[in-house]
């Protein structure tokens, strides 16, 4: 262990003695000595040496009183003074100065060399560095052992608060997924530490002040990082799994006893109430698979399901809105823009199969989070995938398409128009701020091309449903 003066004076074989009577840094630990004969050593020091000198330059009071303030105001623990050679005894006036400032002085026999003392710290030093090092080999060893015998991130994360004798609590995210504490960590009164794992993942270690950090932190903070890693690894092979067998029951593939065994595999019982939630984002569809989820969707199960990640909830509804709201902020700070589905609450794989729809046409009404509406016949016909519904709308929209590219005839804007305006000529006309004959003529043109007329109420549904499902499948990404 470290050695104070206290101690050194204690050290028979050293035969030094106490010359003044200050003990500000009695008690200190020594962390070099310096042997110095210059008038000024104040810039050669670094805090918390013992100062040995034989005085062999400080001939007059003067000079004495300021080599005492110089030392002690580079931080010194001490004055070792060497008797016999320029100096028969301490200068009073040394003596009296660092009384004055509290630093303690040392006298050291002429039959002490000053090599022995260094030695002794240095030896003193050396053990202590070793000592720490062997507590920091066992604290490595206890950590790693926490993680790898199945104990996981709760158990390391036990482990290292017991070692810092402190509260610990892992963040990602707006999840928490770990505290020791009942309080949430502040950056007032906790240290924080980013885990690394090569994702926009915002992970955070935070431990409350005060601790003593022996180098332990860092280590914990690279087995966190393989462990969390790790667990990217695992959800992305769950939710691919979990997505299987939810597509099996969401395309009716399955009868009803397969369906709820093959559910139960996944660990949703459907002979309750379930309740699904979508989230839909087209441009981080890929990271949707391996992002983590609020806290309180840890139970939940999550899947892949197409480009989606839905998560299925056992709840009676209520719930489900600030579930949702919670999924979308969490989504929101991992730099995920989602918009989030929420289904009803139903009982059976048919029940689930169901909500998974209502959810699905929820997200496509685009706001962070959209409550489920009564299903409309183009969002089931559009998920069927038995009923080839997008193939028939673009082939009946696509003349139209390319005739307004070709000529800028706006027809499909005037389709649009006149089935919103219910068949009103005079509406469209007003709207798009047109004559009724150029209403007339362009309903003709369109006529002529799909080969629908739509003042006929069969043609005018079937460009209803045709313009309906194009929006659904554009705002779904099909």
């Amino acid at each position: 262990m470290a050695i104070s003066l206290a101690a050194l004076l204690g050290v028979n074989s050293l035969k030094l003695s106490k010359a003044g009577v200050a003990e500000t840094t009695w008690h200190q630990d020594i962390n070099w000595v310096a042997v110095t004969e210059l008038e000024d050593p104040q810039r050669f020091l670094n805090g918390g040496e013992l100062i040995l000198t034989t005085g062999l330059r400080l001939k007059s009071a003067p000079e004495q009183r300021r080599f005492v303030r110089q030392v002690q105001r580079a931080g010194a623990v001490g004055i070792g003074f060497g008797v016999g050679l320029s100096h028969e005894a301490v200068p009073p006036a040394l003596l009296a100065e660092a009384n004055r400032w509290g630093l303690p002085v040392v006298e050291v026999p002429y039959e002490t060399p000053f090599i022995a003392i260094t030695k002794l710290v240095a030896d003193a030093q050396s053990a202590d560095h070793y000592s720490k090092l062997e507590r920091l080999i066992a604290g490595h060893q206890i950590l790693a052992r926490a993680l790898l015998t199945g104990g996981g991130l709760a158990e390391l994360l036990k482990q290292l608060g017991s070692m810092l004798r402190t509260d610990i609590a892992l963040t990602q995210f707006t999840a928490q997924l770990y505290n020791s504490s009942t309080a949430a960590p502040a950056a007032d009164a906790w240290s924080s530490f980013p885990i690394p794992t090569g994702r926009r993942d915002a992970c955070t270690l935070w431990v409350r002040q005060p601790f003593e950090d022996t180098g332990i932190v860092g280590y914990a903070q690279n087995l966190i990082s393989v462990e969390l890693n790790n667990m990217v690894k695992q959800r992305q092979a769950q939710r691919a799994l979990c997505g299987q067998v939810l597509e099996d029951v969401i395309h009716g593939a399955l009868e009803t006893s397969e369906a709820q065994r093959r559910l139960a595999g996944v660990g949703i019982n459907s002979t309750r109430k379930n309740v699904v939630l979508l989230a839909f984002s087209p441009a981080h569809n890929k990271a949707l698979g391996s992002t983590s989820v609020p806290r309180a969707l840890e139970g939940a199960v999550a899947a892949v399901v197409g480009k989606d990640l839905v998560v299925v909830i056992n709840d009676d509804g209520g719930a489900a809105p600030a579930l949702a709201r919670q999924l979308s902020d969490h989504l929101a700070e991992a730099g995920i823009h989602a918009t989030i589905g929420i289904g009803g609450a139903y009982t059976k794989p048919n029940g689930l199969r169901w909500s998974y729809f209502e959810a699905r046409d929820a997200a496509g009404h685009g706001l962070p989070v959209n409550e489920p509406e009564r299903l409309s016949l183009t969002s089931l016909l559009l998920a069927s995938e038995d009923v080839p519904l997008a193939d028939m709308a673009h082939e009946s929209l696509n003349p139209l398409r390319a005739f307004d590219a070709a000529h800028g005839a706006e027809l499909m804007t005037t389709l649009e128009s006149y089935l919103t305006n219910n068949g009103s000529v005079a509406a469209v006309a007003e709207q798009l701020t047109l004559h009724r004959n150029t209403v007339r003529y362009r309903l003709a043109q369109i006529t002529e091309l799909t080969g629908y007329d739509p003042s006929v109420t069969a043609d005018r549904v079937q460009l209803w449903l045709a313009l309906a499902v194009a929006r659904l499948s554009a705002r779904q990404g099909k």
